[in-house]
């Protein structure tokens, strides 16, 4: 074993630059157990929920669907199904206002419930370990499986890729303030994250894994510690507190001392994470045939009268939740989907839970304080000083209003993880995450525009090359049909003799007798037609 290893095994942790200490916020939510959140009348649920394609929509408007029953398939871009989060009919499939901090329009899919939540038949996996790494892989995409933590990857795309792994990481870190969907979570079904993380385990072909929570979750510690007494492939890592540790490039760098490279992934240096959220889905995909249509969500903030963890159906209407919840808006109450640091102000509440809503806040005016006007820089080198990801804030924010792409890109831009830390020290009140945010995607539209410029050139391309294949093909098939006509004029030559003259002089007394032929039979058939004439005006006079 590498001393690196060693050190990981005796439960060494490193630490990572920069990072904020914002207030936690966490006693409002965190002390409340999980509750269900009670049947909405409508559900709207988006047909994409995760990172990469959509799936293809495979029911229609008036059909009567089951609860888990699949909305969408795969299809051939490997986009993730969604499922149906009761029994109801489908009332619309259309655009409609998802949870985007556009605020944008996508395609969406209404159903009106019917009260009885019937589920559709179930598929259990007695023992999965019966099942090879791609039946199970199968499962967890049919499953619809994405990241919890807030990326939505898939995970089945996640667990395919075939590398060697050290550890598997399970992130239980939860750092944003306010946020405790998770530490209840692990409160409660800490046994079953324990078993979706061995699942996790088989698949990935990994021996090790490691669950990662930070030192405020006591009770979460507590909850996993008897049961890791008897799996010790599977150790606890209790994390500082420190914001944002949960960040998947700043929990390995933690957990190992590892750096991911720049747009590099966890899996190069040979590690992969998923949150305590996606081991418990996985679990209760593969143990008990339920595909994803639930998740905990917290609500918190001080104008909610009942702040706490609630499991909540995927599509429902953030507006049905707030009313669960009891909530007392301000005028002009800001309505974040979220934490705090990394979260976005909802356009309205009739957007619906998806997959990675871990949080909905309500904060008073006095929690957050409001957006205060926009100053110059004064280059004070705060923003740099916290980035977890060793950027240059200050510089990225000048290439972004510039619209110097290509200046982002050298400053490794898609390196930034949005954490909001430089926004949060920021003196001048200048919405650093936003610029950036702008700025990916705009630069996501460039690439975009530019790939289907490429297609198309290469549509083009081929265009030409099978008209200019199609054209030799065709003066091809002339010149061979003209060498076969001077073949068979050289044929005919040679069969009227050597002398050319000759054939041609016989061909002209061929056409010469053909043509006198035709003129005597003109002239008998002439001779005929006068005979019946004259019998037939000879009968007439009489």
């Amino acid at each position: 074993m590498s001393a690196e290893l060693t050190d990981i095994e005796a439960d060494r942790l490193w630490n990572f630059p920069g990072g904020i200490h914002p207030p936690e916020r966490k006693e409002l939510s965190s002390g409340t157990p999980l509750s269900s959140l009670p049947a909405a009348g409508d559900y709207r649920v988006p047909v994409k929920q995760h990172n990469g394609e959509p799936g293809e929509v495979c029911v229609q408007i008036g059909q009567q669907v089951l609860a888990g029953e699949p909305l969408t398939k795969p299809g051939m871009a490997n986009g993730l199904p969604v499922h149906a989060p009761t029994s109801g009919t489908i009332t619309a499939i259309g655009p409609a206002r998802i949870a985007h901090p556009s605020g944008l329009a996508d395609l969406v899919i209404s159903i009106r419930a019917d009260g009885e939540d019937n589920f559709c038949e179930l598929y259990p996996v007695p023992d999965y370990q019966q099942l090879s790494r791609t039946e199970l892989l199968d499962r967890l995409r049919d499953a619809g499986i994405a990241g919890l933590g807030g990326a939505g990857f898939p995970t089945d795309r996640k667990l395919a890729l075939q590398r060697p792994l050290d550890y598997l990481i399970i992130n239980g870190v939860e750092c944003e303030p306010y946020i405790t969907a998770d530490d209840r979570l692990m409160q409660e079904h800490a046994a079953e994250i324990v078993r979706g993380t061995e699942i996790l385990l088989y698949i990935a072909g990994c021996s090790k894994a490691l669950i990662a929570i930070e030192a405020n979750k006591p009770a979460a510690i507590e909850a996993f510690k008897p049961l890791l007494a008897d799996h010790p492939t599977i150790k606890l890592r209790i994390i500082p507190v420190k914001y944002p540790s949960g960040g998947e490039k700043q929990l390995i760098q933690i957990l190992t001392g590892r750096e991911v490279p720049s747009r590099g992934l966890p899996i190069d240096i040979g590690l992969v994470m998923h949150n305590v959220g996606t081991a418990f889905a996985v679990q209760d995909a593969v143990d008990h045939g339920r595909p994803l249509i639930q998740r905990v969500v917290t609500v918190t903030g001080e104008n909610v009268r009942k702040p706490g963890n609630y499991w909540v159906r995927l599509g429902t209407p953030v507006e049905r939740l707030l009313k669960r919840c009891d909530y007392a808006p301000e005028p002009q109450q800001p309505v974040i989907m979220g934490g705090p640091m990394m979260g976005f102000t909802l356009p309205d509440l009739t957007v619906p839970v998806v997959k990675i809503t871990n949080c909905i806040l309500l904060p008073a005016s006095s929690e957050l304080a409001p957006a205060q006007q926009e100053m110059p820089c004064i280059r004070c080198g705060a923003c740099s000083d916290v980035c977890p990801a060793e950027l240059l804030p200050q510089q990225l924010q000048w290439l972004a209003k510039a619209k110097d792409y290509d200046g982002l890109e050298e400053q490794n831009l898609f390196d930034c993880i949005e954490c909001g830390a430089c926004a949060y020290v920021c003196p001048s009140e200048i919405p650093l995450v936003h610029y950036y945010r702008k700025a990916k995607a705009e630069i996501r539209n460039i690439a975009r525009d530019k790939a289907s410029a490429e297609i198309a050139r290469e549509r083009f391309e081929a265009r030409q090359q099978r008209l200019e294949r199609e054209k030799a093909e065709r003066l091809e098939r002339h010149r061979q049909a003209a060498e076969a006509r001077e073949k068979a004029q050289a044929q005919a030559v040679k069969a009227g003799g050597d002398n050319p003259q000759d054939a041609v002089q016989a061909a002209i007394a061929r056409a010469k007798a053909r043509k006198a032929a035709q003129a005597a039979a003109a002239t008998k058939a002439g001779d005929k037609n006068d005979g019946k004439n004259d019998g037939k005006s000879t009968g007439d006079s009489e």
